[in-house]
């Protein structure tokens, strides 16, 4: 093994120098070398945790924690160099497809947009890894779930930085296989198969239609790298296609797909099922997905290509519908939720909503935006919600919670701070992102970005009262859990205190400190990276609306806190009054239950195949056709024909003479036949071997 392994670290050293001596690099080696580690050091940790985990034992945390903390540094130092410079790295490594013209180089681009992301997934992942030391160490798999980290890591890196469409692919079908093996980490348990089940059928979906766009993207251009299909616009947004005898602009299709492939890995409504399941992972998972990896793949999908979606302003308009009903669906569905991880599930797929119909109303720096804030609060929410569940003994139902603001102070706290910032109080990261968009939605003045507007807002109130009931069902009220479990909880140890307070101190300054850079007028952040037409600009015009028009998403908000007070701390006597009417059971039947997606799933599609592959596949060709001909059907043939065999054994001599001048009248017959060009030999032998068996089996 130790030779072995000196063998792969030669030729890992080899690669790296054929690397820095490829002369079509653009970039010193010193900075070449820096932008490769970005890549390599998440993959390498993976690798010697995987593959050395047996040898190195607990190191592989120690391994796995300062590869990713090394690449947050680098990545930092990457993001100061390109804002203050302008430049964009571009570093074509090796060559990875050649047929014919098409020409496909492993190619890495470093510019604004991927540096922001970089550091947003890398900043998140290493405290993720360092918050995991302590929330897994009594897990025997520990260094697989390190791993698997490291991984999911590696792949986000490996999108946000790719050069062409086809490299962006492989990480984009990467993070789906990290997210089926973390989601799937405890493979044991029966709803940790079904949910990593899920998540990969409903992503594939999205996937499929990611790949009509780059089938279609190929034969327009003959290329996938980003800025040939973007330099070739002009040539390709007026190509008419014809479906049914209707002409439709082969754009609008692209960016269709597109678009419902990000649906898919952003879990927008009619993909979504699966996000809230993933919450049967490890929370540091959990903590993953939501805030730096997965789910943002889709909105930096959407983000990356502005230069396709600005022509195509049907599809936008298409975004914006679809992106505020699933901010007002996820909302309204995590009022009733029990489950504390599934709550602040929900609540991730609402602000994926805002991102989405943001980035439909041409404001992608918007949407990016609120999701490196929304990256900070939601990582602080799921890991102050895991604090709580560890301190429990693993519960995560409110209803068995309560009182635990006096045990938990800290936890307290953090998820005081989260939840403010993820409902949009003033001065905190989510005011800053969350109410540019609702003012952009009312500054553009179209029909549907009114409704985005409306929508948003009643989302908003939702948001602060589900946070609020979180809040107040945990921590506030008087306890309802299990004596051991309340008596027995006490605070994390230092590796959650350093993790949680970070973050806290993320989710209050971020906003602020960067609002200037990522949207301020003035800023040259972006450059070229996103394109957005003239006349679908309104960031300017957010500065003359009204005031009162600005004042309304926090008027919500502090009426969804006023409101969730009200029934959840002062007037629980309200609450039992009113589950005893039938309406509201069956308005909270609708919302607990999400809108009864998951049985509309199952009737209209779950049964019905299943019952096509009862009917069809398994009974008549796996317990039909494939066992008659298989070795069942074989196995009772033999059985038959030896039997019928046996029936022949009579002992009597005139029953032998018939058999005898039975078989000499079928050879006199063959070469009577043979002889005049009658029959065929083979054509006549298979007609004596079927009656033959027939004979056999009768």
């Amino acid at each position: 093994m130790a030779e072995w392994f000196k063998a792969l670290v030669l030729k890992i050293s080899v690669l790296c120098n054929i690397i820095g001596s490829n002369p079509i690099l653009s970039v010193n080696k010193v900075k070449y070398k820096m932008l490769i580690l970005i890549i390599l050091l998440p993959f390498l940790a993976c690798l010697s945790g995987l593959f050395f985990g047996k040898y190195i034992g607990r190191g592989v945390s120690f391994l796995t924690i300062s590869s990713v903390i090394l690449t947050f540094c680098i990545s930092f130092f990457v993001f100061f160099d390109i804002i203050s410079t302008g430049v964009v790295y571009k570093l074509k490594i090796l060559p990875w497809i050649f047929s014919d013209s098409f020409k496909i180089y492993w190619c890495f681009c470093f510019d604004s947009l991927t540096v922001l992301m970089l550091l947003v997934v890398s900043f998140i992942s290493s405290l993720v890894h360092i918050y995991s030391i302590e929330y897994m160490k009594e897990d025997p798999h520990l260094n697989r779930f390190m791993s698997y980290l490291s991984l999911f890591t590696f792949f986000m890196i490996i999108l946000v930085t790719s050069n062409t469409f086809l490299q962006l692919f492989v990480g984009w079908e990467g993070v789906g296989v990290s997210s089926f093996l973390l989601i799937n980490f405890w493979y044991t348990r029966i709803q940790a198969n079904k949910a990593s089940i899920k998540a990969m059928v409903l992503n594939r979906v999205g996937d499929f239609f990611f790949l009509l766009a780059l089938f279609c993207l190929f034969i327009l251009t003959d290329s996938l790298d980003f800025d040939v299909i973007f330099g070739l616009l002009p040539n390709i947004c007026n190509v008419n296609i014809q479906i049914l005898s209707y002409d439709f602009k082969i754009l609008d299709l692209i960016c269709l797909f597109l678009f419902l492939g990000a649906t898919g890995k952003s879990a927008q409504i009619g993909l979504h099922a699966w996000l809230p399941d993933a919450m049967e992972g490890p929370t540091p998972v959990s903590a993953l997905i939501h805030a730096a990896t997965m789910v943002t793949a889709g909105v930096f999908l959407l983000i990356r290509c502005s230069f396709l979606f600005e022509y195509s302003p049907n599809i936008l308009i298409f975004i914006i519908l679809i992106g505020s009903i699933t901010s007002i669906f996820a909302a309204t569905t995590g009022l009733f939720q029990n489950d504390l991880k599934r709550v602040i599930a929900y609540s991730t797929c609402s602000q994926l909503g805002y991102m989405f119909f943001a980035c439909g109303m041409s404001g992608y720096e918007v949407g990016l935006f609120h999701l490196s804030n929304h990256a900070f609060f939601k990582a602080l929410l799921f890991l102050g919600a895991g604090s709580v569940i560890h301190a429990l003994a693993d519960e995560q139902d409110m209803r068995k919670m309560g009182g635990l603001r006096k045990i938990l102070p800290f936890s307290y706290s953090v998820m005081l701070i989260g939840s403010l910032a993820l409902i949009g109080f003033p001065f905190l990261s989510g005011f800053y992102s969350k109410d540019i968009i609702l003012e952009i939605a009312y500054a553009k003045y179209e029909i549907f970005s009114h409704f985005a507007f409306v929508l948003g807002v009643l989302a908003v109130f939702c948001t602060a009262f589900y946070s609020t009931r979180v809040l107040i069902l945990v921590f506030l009220i008087n306890s309802n859990g299990i004596r051991q479990k309340i008596f027995g909880a006490h605070e994390g140890s230092n590796y959650f205190v350093f993790v949680l307070t970070i973050l806290v101190l993320c989710s209050i300054g971020v906003g602020y400190l960067t609002k200037d850079l990522i949207i301020g007028f003035g800023t040259n952040f972006w450059l070229n990276v996103i394109f957005i037409l003239p006349q679908n600009y309104f960031l300017t015009d957010v500065e003359f609306i009204p005031l009162f028009i600005k004042l309304i998403p926090l008027f919500f908000t502090l009426s969804g806190i006023f409101f969730s007070c009200y029934i959840y701390f002062f007037h629980l006597e309200l609450l039992f009054l009113l589950k005893q009417h039938l309406v509201y059971k069956q308005i909270y039947f609708f919302f607990n239950r999400k809108w009864y997606f998951d049985k509309l799933y199952m009737f209209l599609v779950g049964l019905p195949i299943l019952n096509l592959s009862y009917l069809y596949t398994y009974k008549d060709i796996d317990r039909g056709l494939l066992e008659k001909v298989g070795p069942s059907g074989l196995i009772n043939l033999v059985d038959k024909s030896s039997f019928n065999l046996k029936l022949i054994q009579t002992g009597y001599v005139y029953h032998y003479m018939l058999i005898i001048f039975f078989i000499f009248s079928l050879v006199f017959l063959f070469l009577i036949l043979f002889n005049y060009y009658l029959i065929s030999p083979i054509f006549f032998s298979l007609i004596i071997f079927l009656f033959l068996f027939s004979i056999f089996i009768s």
